[in-house]
Order: C-alpha cells, then sequence, then structure tokens
C-alpha cells in the first residue's frame, strides 16, 4: 500500500512552520518581559502584601468602638502598639532559646467597622472606686486608669486555643467540654485614655528575666496563672514544682512562674476555740497565711488575690476572740460582731500589711481585685444560671450586684488601710478588675464545665438550669485579659523604674 502523501511532505512541511513558530515564542517572551518590569514598578509603590492583607481581612481598616459617651479630656485614637510590637519582633532575639512564638500582632481598628454590632460590646464602666486607689507611676501613660474603658471585638481572635495549652483545668476548658460559641474568646479590654497591648510573651519574659511572679489565692488565682502559662506556652516551661508550690521554670531567661494555694490569704486552724468547736474552720483575720509568707521574699512579683471563700462555712477570729461567722453560729443569744464582707474586708487590711511592713519583702505586690461571678436567678447552690450568654453585657443589661459592691468596696477599704502601714521599700498596686468584668457573664463555663457526654447544657422542661460553674472562666477567654494588664503593670514599674535610674 503506498501513501498518498509525497516523500519528505511532512519533513518539508515542519521546516517551513519552524520560523514562524520562532518568531511567535520570541515575541511571547519579550511581551512577558515587559509586563514583569512594568509590574515591578507598581508593587514597589503599592506593595502587595498590604493589599491583599486588607481585601481579604481588612485588618489595617480596623479601629476600636469607643464609648458613646467619650470624656472630653480625650482626644487621642485608638492604637494596640503595634509599632511597638514590631520593632520587638525585629530585634535580635534576647531571649535564649526561645524561638518563635507566634505571636499575633495586634490590629488597630477603624470606624468603619462601627457598623458591625459584633464590634460594640460594653459601654465605659462606671466602677471606678469613689476612693482614690494608687495607681502605677514611672512611665508617661502612668496617669491613664487602665480600668477604665469599654469591651471590643478584635478579629484576631484568642493568642492560644485550648488545644495548644496542656495545663488548661478540665472544668475551664469550654470548647473542650463542648460548648458551641466562641465569640466570647475574641473580646478585648481598651482603657479609654490609653492602650492596653497584646499580650507579648517575649516582652513578658524579658521583662521578667531572672526573676519569680508568683499567685497566691484560691482557684480563681489559678485560672489566672494557667491562663500566663498558656500565654507563655509555646517557649516551653519545665515544672518544677510540688504539692505545696506548683513552679514552672523558663530556662530561655531564668523565669520563674510560681503558684501557691491560700484560700483566704490569712491563718486558718481546725482547732476549738472558745464555743467554736473542732473541724469547723477558723480564719484568723489579723494573721497572714504564713504557709506562703514565709516565701514572700524570694519574689520578685506577687499577685495576691481572695474573697470567694468567705461564702463558705467558718468561724471569725480577732485577737483570738470570735467575732462571727458564716453558715455557722449555733448560739442565737450571741451578737455577731462582724459578717463574712467585712472579716473579708478585715483580712485584705492584714495581708496588705503584712506584705508592705515585710522587713525582706522589696518587690511588686499586685492585688487582683474581687472576681464578679454572674449566677442569675440564685447563687451557686440554689440555682443561679449564666447559661446561653454569649456576648459581653451592654451597659443598659448591666444589673447592680449588692454582694459583689460590697466585697469590692471592703476590699478597697481594706487596701488603703493596710497601705498607710508602708515601712519597706516595696511597691503595691490594686488591679482593679471587678468593674471591668462585671460585662463577662459569657466568659463562664457555665454548665460546659466537664466531658460527661449525658450533662445537660439547656434549661429543663420545670424551667430549672443544668448544674454549672459562673465563677472561674473558660480558657482561653477574658481571663487572659488579667495578665495583659499584669504585664502592663509589670512594664510601667520595671521601664520607669530604668528611666528614673538613666
Amino acid at each position: 500500500m503506498t501513501s498518498d502523501w509525497p516523500k519528505g511532505s511532512v519533513t518539508m512541511a515542519a521546516s517551513a512552520a519552524f520560523p514562524q513558530s520562532l518568531a511567535y515564542i520570541t515575541a511571547s517572551v519579550a511581551g512577558l518581559a515587559v509586563f514583569l518590569f512594568l509590574s515591578s514598578l507598581l508593587l514597589v509603590s503599592n506593595p502587595l502584601s498590604s493589599t491583599v492583607q486588607e481585601y481579604f481581612y481588612k485588618v489595617d481598616t480596623l479601629k476600636v468602638i469607643l464609648p458613646a459617651v467619650i470624656p472630653k479630656n480625650q482626644t487621642d485614637t485608638y492604637s494596640t502598639g503595634n509599632t511597638e510590637m514590631k520593632e520587638e519582633l525585629q530585634k535580635n532575639d534576647r531571649v535564649a532559646d526561645v524561638k518563635d512564638l507566634g505571636i499575633k500582632n495586634p490590629a488597630s481598628v477603624d470606624e468603619e467597622v462601627a457598623k458591625d454590632p459584633k464590634l460594640k460590646s460594653g459601654g465605659e464602666t462606671s466602677y471606678a472606686a469613689s476612693q482614690e486607689v494608687p495607681t502605677m507611676t514611672g512611665s508617661d501613660d502612668s496617669g491613664c486608669d487602665l480600668f477604665k474603658g469599654t469591651w471590643f471585638y478584635d478579629p484576631l481572635g484568642p493568642m492560644y486555643t485550648n488545644n495548644s495549652c496542656p495545663v488548661i483545668t478540665r472544668m475551664q476548658n469550654c470548647q473542650g467540654n463542648g460548648r458551641p460559641d466562641r465569640e466570647y474568646e475574641s473580646y478585648r479590654w481598651k482603657p479609654s485614655q490609653c492602650d492596653l497591648p497584646r499580650f507579648d510573651a517575649k516582652k513578658f519574659l524579658e521583662l521578667m528575666r531572672g526573676k519569680t511572679i508568683a499567685f497566691i489565692g484560691d482557684s480563681v488565682a489559678r485560672n489566672q496563672m494557667e491562663s500566663l502559662l498558656c500565654l507563655l506556652w509555646q517557649a516551653i516551661p519545665r515544672n518544677q514544682g510540688n504539692r505545696r508550690m506548683h513552679r514552672y521554670y523558663f530556662r530561655s531567661t531564668s523565669t520563674k512562674i510560681v503558684r501557691m494555694w491560700s484560700s483566704w490569704l490569712v491563718h486558718q486552724t481546725p482547732e476549738a476555740i472558745d464555743f467554736a468547736p473542732e473541724g469547723v474552720t477558723k480564719v484568723h483575720l489579723d494573721t497572714p497565711d504564713e504557709n506562703f509568707m514565709e516565701f514572700v521574699p524570694t519574689f520578685d512579683v506577687v499577685v495576691l488575690s481572695s474573697g470567694h471563700w468567705f461564702a463558705k462555712q467558718s468561724v471569725y477570729v480577732l485577737n483570738n476572740e470570735i467575732v462571727g461567722g458564716r453558715l455557722w453560729w449555733p448560739d442565737k443569744s450571741r451578737e455577731a460582731k462582724i459578717n463574712n464582707i467585712e472579716a473579708f474586708g478585715a483580712s485584705v487590711e492584714n495581708i496588705v500589711a503584712s506584705i508592705v511592713t515585710h522587713p525582706n519583702f522589696t518587690g511588686l505586690a499586685i492585688l487582683r481585685s474581687y472576681s464578679p461571678s454572674h449566677y442569675e436567678g440564685g447563687a451557686w447552690d440554689t440555682g443561679g444560671s449564666c447559661t446561653g450568654k454569649t456576648r459581653p453585657l451592654e451597659p443598659e443589661q448591666m444589673v447592680k450586684n449588692d454582694n459583689i459592691d460590697k466585697m469590692h468596696e471592703k476590699q478597697i477599704t481594706g487596701f488603703l488601710r493596710g497601705i498607710q502601714k508602708k515601712s519597706n521599700k516595696s511597691k503595691f498596686v490594686m488591679m482593679d478588675i471587678t468593674g471591668v468584668f462585671s460585662y463577662r457573664h459569657d466568659g463562664h463555663p457555665g454548665p460546659f464545665r466537664s466531658l460527661d457526654p449525658n450533662k445537660r447544657t439547656h434549661f429543663g422542661p420545670d424551667g430549672k438550669p443544668p448544674p454549672q460553674d459562673c465563677l472561674h472562666w473558660c480558657m482561653p477567654g477574658p481571663v487572659d485579659t488579667w495578665n495583659e494588664f499584669v504585664l502592663e503593670i509589670i512594664r510601667r514599674e520595671y521601664e520607669g523604674k530604668k528611666s528614673s535610674s538613666s
């Protein structure tokens, strides 16, 4: 069979087409080169990264929603310290063995997002103490009250997750326990007249280089300490603790984080006293808890907190005399001299005085004010509930809580009386979070306090709420703000000392 094509016809056709193809390729390459050149000029004047970031995330165009009523003397605009953090991250890593901590850069916030209702929550708090409480000094912004401001929604979200931190107590692991919402994790606090930057792990460890910070108190103090560990966890601490003192050591900066349990911060005994029998806890309001006081000189920063155990059964003792009791007073013919709220104030005065007169303590002490609970419709043991709360309260939704207000007032009074006795070189400030956190009824575990697959998470047919925790705080969640406050207090104190000595 012979082909209809002449011999060599295919070769000849290909040869004829070759010059045309070569010319086409040459023209295409030249065109591409011109395109790349022009594109590079465009990118120099308009960087692609910022444009893409703005387009997809709107990070560069966000601004915080300030309270509806802004003080007349407030002229500053909101900035979360983004420049400061960038400079810090661009420095050579002075923290040995601490790798990239994955810190998210804070966002500045744009008025454009004011229309988004998620960004508005919690107006300016009105919980400023009627008595002047000592504030931080030694820096340009030391006059700013960190505890007057508003909550705003931060689209960057939390700085860790319940899966990235292994030290979260099960009852505070709300997402791990099945809580379906997580908007509560992303609200941050903005003081009215200054900034509260996002927590900077490198900054904290550098400020605390060679130092020890101790959290002393009850389970809410543990809640705060675990939050700090989670914020620092990527630096990989080493556990050096025991039953008496939980200690985590960060080798890179020789920083120690300590937690010590103290329910009342003052001395307690079970022994019988007068008409109070053995077994009922005796709280000695005029004697500090020796279990931690002996270690106070070894701490550089001490964060103290208490209050909630004054709702438990106990007997109050002053000068070895029974002066009152809680859920215990068998002899109705005797008149109690003080109630549990007054006992709390007396204990605060005693522990503050004990710190500021300790001859060997020269560090920084922080009293964290009373942490508000949000049991609605009852107490923790009488059907109180915070079920279904997913966002911070608006100012008009706030309901006055007489017990919390009185505890807070007595704590401030005790603090002010205590520091009047100061005789050492220590510094003592109050971290007044009570009003700030009165808005955060959404930040508690509620019914999501265990892994139990059969737990009730909704109101029953009879209207009764499920068992829940409206006292402690979810992690991640609002409690992380406490450690942003702590870092800012430490920064003002230590950087203020450096500037005054130079």
